[in-house]
């Protein structure tokens, strides 16, 4: 197996503060992210995962540092050369955030119009097959309010793939859904892993899904305002020197160990 210093990122994100209205929210932030990876991003409420998945997605510029995708500073980049970046990445929100007025297969259509020339029938048949690779194939011209709250997740995934991209973002993937859909879930992502040889980040609080899927992670601290730990989920669960990174990992409070500092 490659060295870390010989694998290939991917992302980097390098010295990186978020702020919004002169408040800091996070601060000096640098990790990488490797190519074929299934990387999480977690921490508890209010620590600013979802802060940074809006910045690494380019919805937000930093208050300083940068974030490259594939060797380009996504933030930096104007006109085509933007769209360029754009279209290496696929984006699943939260709630899903498929359109309510267009039925699945529309959803899924929609990057298709919007970024490429192909004819309709071709653009049909492209988004049916991403449908049928995350299992729904027989749901295509449902509304989203038919959908159950897994398949909607699964839809919005499909339609993230439309465009055929090297990374998916995953926001909260198995929030709102019971234990067994969301194990349903993180087995897709592990078929999609094997299959299509893409990069996943996966933000998340949900320690199954952990470590089920992540191959490492990164956690962020509210109080820090900034990375605690990275590694993957098992040597942060039985090593990490950092009694927040251990409770996080045993799911105790920090009145059942006394105060939390940052270590022992």
């Amino acid at each position: 197996m490659a060295s870390e210093a010989e694998r290939e990122a991917i992302i980097r994100v390098e010295n990186f503060r978020a702020a919004y209205n002169g408040l800091v929210v996070l601060d000096r932030i640098s990790f990488e992210v490797y190519a074929g990876e299934v990387f999480a991003i977690l921490g508890g409420s209010g620590c600013g995962k979802s802060t940074l998945l809006k910045h690494m997605i380019g919805l937000y510029k930093p208050a300083a540092g940068r974030i490259l995708i594939d060797g380009d500073d996504i933030a930096a980049a104007r006109g085509e050369a933007r769209l360029k970046i754009l279209r290496k990445f696929g984006v699943m929100y939260q709630s899903g955030a498929l359109f309510g007025s267009m039925t699945l297969i529309e959803n899924v259509a929609l990057p298709l119009e919007e970024f490429t020339d192909l004819p309709p029938e071709a653009i049909r048949l492209i988004a049916l097959m991403k449908l049928e690779r995350v299992g729904l194939g027989g749901a295509a011209d449902l509304m989203p309010s038919e959908l159950s709250g897994g398949m909607q997740k699964r839809g919005a995934i499909a339609r993230a793939m439309a465009l055929d991209p090297q990374i998916l973002f995953l926001d909260e993937l198995s929030a709102g859904l019971d234990p067994v859909t969301s194990v349903e879930l993180d087995q897709l992502v592990l078929s999609l892993v094997r299959s299509l040889k893409i990069t996943f980040i996966v933000v998340t609080h949900e320690l199954p899904s952990i470590f089920t899927i992540a191959d490492r992670v990164v956690m962020l601290d509210k109080q820090e305002k900034g990375v605690i730990a990275i590694g993957s989920p098992q040597e942060l669960r039985e090593g990490s020197a950092d009694r927040r990174v251990r409770q996080f990992f045993s799911r105790q409070s920090s009145s059942e160990n006394g105060p939390l500092d940052a270590s022992d």
